[in-house]
């Protein structure tokens, strides 16, 4: 049988190949999504929930490119929560908790509905390469389906093997066979493997719980949303709920660790430092007497729930007893157990900053296959793969967002510079530029890129003007715009804050802390009937650049100032045993990495300042 030819395949179907196939079928590549269960098209396999600190400007900036994350995430959520409101807007983070089934409905509408993408459903079992070029792949069921690139998004499916105390069984997920093959080939090609491991906790029903014993947590009174199009506001929320585990508890839960897969070393793959199971958590710090648990549901309609922070792989019994000694668990009763899963993944040193591998053109790796660990993170590679894959096809520049554009910017360089021997997850901490790359103006920041790519539709591309314009004129207002103390003082004095003692500029109070635009504007009457027409995305917008542009300016000058080694063109194949001069570790990570720049050279581990300056010198710069 002849069957039809397409420009990329996507192999695998979670968070990663959705968003993979998603971005190139829309910008026009003929696509063949292959998944091993079309009933489990982006599965949330762990917790139903998406954001969170820094994964939730993970999740704006792929709706600001045009991905889909943020308009399914926003269509199923059941709470909404913007964590780290206490802090520094650089720090705010949005949060759903989701509805599992819809969420997985709702991308797969999605996918039906986009013209460029086909199904198949079997297990990949290999690459067809011809003369050292990929032309497509195998099946299990020996189907070949030829295609000019691939794009492997594995998640945890290579050689998965899955672990309940002494018992183990292979697996990809829970119900769901390994894949098997493409290590094999891939690792005869001459790539390098490692091994991995995560876990799960175990799902409960809702209707055995006592909710009288733990905390609510609702959502925000205000909820908002991921995605900067017009998808809408919940109208109501779920609760989750918080409790605690106690010494009873721990003291089960050590019964089982002669039998804990990770203790008897029967797992070697490293697991995620954090977000540590039940059990290291109890190991690690055994000093602290109980360990927050959050209660969270699975669905609007489902009593099916999730126990955020007791991830585990003891045996099953010593997982329920244990469980049952949790405050509003007493007469608990489990659907299935937790479990740790190890699998398979490719050292992401092994790729280009497009997530082309470097051994094999036209291939391309996303999600978990690099040692990540997350839906969010694999979603954005899974969004990077699929944009860089059909514009490598069509002769197009690759498309590489710096460190200073985004957090997608920031994970893949991290990948690709310095690698990962741990499940690599995503921290404010990690972006060096975190004050620019904030979740409010992520709108601002890509969605230009992604319209001039045709990924981001026209009507994003007005918003976004309109929201800038928008900003700047509420900015030009306040600088304006003059206030006097009669006016202003009854809220400074309610506030605690300093009353004025003479008329001054709105942009001179702006400033102050926990005093804020809409404090402002219920006080002044003027203000209020001059921001009535504007969003209120627009009006944070011009707000948190009132605030911080000090903050913001400084930050600037520092990207500025890289920028410099970032316009540094390296050649991609250099011999730099050449360079006497450069350490030996320095001459071995560069010929490992293969930088693209100077910047990039600068940040990989093992290369000092002293070898940039020999490179800058050997460039005659």
């Amino acid at each position: 049988m002849n069957y039809p030819e397409y420009d990329v395949i996507v192999v695998g179907a979670g968070h990663a190949g959705c968003e993979a196939a998603a971005a190139a079928a829309n910008l026009g590549s003929k696509v063949l999504l292959i998944t091993m269960n079309m009933q489990t098209i982006a599965q949330m396999s762990c917790n139903p929930a998406m954001g969170g600190i820094a994964k939730g400007q993970i999740v704006r900036e792929i709706d600001a490119l045009g991905g889909y994350s943020g308009i399914v995430s926003d269509r199923s959520m059941i709470q909404f929560r913007m964590l780290n409101r206490s802090k520094g807007p650089a720090m705010w983070s949005p949060r759903t908790q989701n509805d599992r089934m819809r969420f997985a409905e709702e991308w797969r509408l999605l996918l039906e509905q986009t013209p460029n993408v086909d199904f198949w459903q079997d297990m990949v079992s290999s690459l067809i390469i011809e003369n050292g070029q990929l032309k497509g792949v195998v099946t299990g069921m020996g189907v070949e389906f030829k295609s000019k690139a691939v794009v492997l998004t594995n998640g945890t499916f290579l050689n998965g093997l899955i672990h309940i105390g002494e018992k183990r069984f292979g697996g990809g997920r829970t119900g769901e066979k390994a894949s098997t093959g493409i290590t094999e080939q891939l690792l005869e090609l001459g790539f390098t493997s490692g091994r991995m491991k995560t876990g799960t906790p175990p799902r409960i029903d809702g209707r055995s719980l006592d909710y009288s014993k733990m905390e609510e947590q609702k959502g925000d009174e205000l909820p908002g949303k991921f995605s900067f199009t017009d998808t809408a506001i919940p109208t109501h929320q779920r609760s989750c709920y918080i409790t605690y585990t106690n010494e009873k508890v721990h003291a089960i839960l050590r019964t089982g660790f002669e039998k804990s897969p990770m203790y008897s070393g029967r797992i070697q793959g490293l697991g995620p430092r954090y977000c540590p199971s039940i059990e290291d958590k109890i190991s690690r710090f055994a000093e602290r007497e109980r360990h927050q648990l959050f209660v969270e549901p699975e669905g609007w309609n489902t009593v099916e729930i999730y126990v955020n922070g007791f991830s585990s792989s003891l045996p099953e019994d010593v997982q329920y007893k244990a469980l049952r000694l949790v405050p509003g668990f007493e007469n608990v009763k489990m659907f299935r157990p937790g479990y740790a899963i190890e699998y398979d993944y490719f050292p992401p040193m092994q790729l280009n900053l497009t997530l082309e591998t470097k051994l094999v053109e036209h291939l391309y790796f996303a999600g978990q296959i690099n040692g990540t660990t997350g839906y969010e993170e694999a979603a954005c590679q899974g969004l990077m793969a699929g944009i860089n894959a059909h514009l490598k096809l069509n002769n197009q520049q690759p498309f590489i967002l710096k460190r200073s554009d985004a957090y997608i910017g920031v994970l893949i360089d991290d990948l690709v510079t310095k690698g990962t021997d741990e499940p690599y997850r995503m921290f404010t901490s990690r972006a060096e530029f975190r004050t620019i790359l904030r979740q409010d103006n992520a709108d601002i920041r890509l969605t230009p890129k992604g319209f001039n790519m045709g990924l981001a539709s026209k009507e994003r591309m007005e918003k976004v003007l309109e929201k800038v314009k928008g900003a700047e004129s509420i900015i030009a207002f306040f600088k304006e715009k003059s206030i006097l103390p009669e006016e202003l003082n009854p809220l400074l004095v309610r506030l605690e804050s300093e009353p004025i003692r003479q008329k001054i500029k709105l942009i001179s109070i702006i400033g102050r802390p926990h005093l804020g635009i809409n404090d402002l504007a219920a006080e002044i009457p003027f203000l209020k009937e001059y921001l009535a027409p504007f969003l209120p995305e627009t009006v944070e917008q011009a707000e948190i650049l009132m605030k911080y542009q000090g903050y913001i300016d400084k930050e600037q000058d520092m990207v500025n100032k890289m920028a410099k080694l970032e316009h540094i063109s390296l050649e991609l194949d250099y011999d730099y045993t050449q360079i006497r001069s450069l350490s030996n570790e320095a001459k071995q990570k560069l010929g490992l990495v293969k930088p693209r720049t100077l910047g990039q050279a600068s940040r990989i581990s093992g290369v000092s300042p002293a070898d940039i300056s020999i490179l800058m010198v050997h460039m005659g710069r």
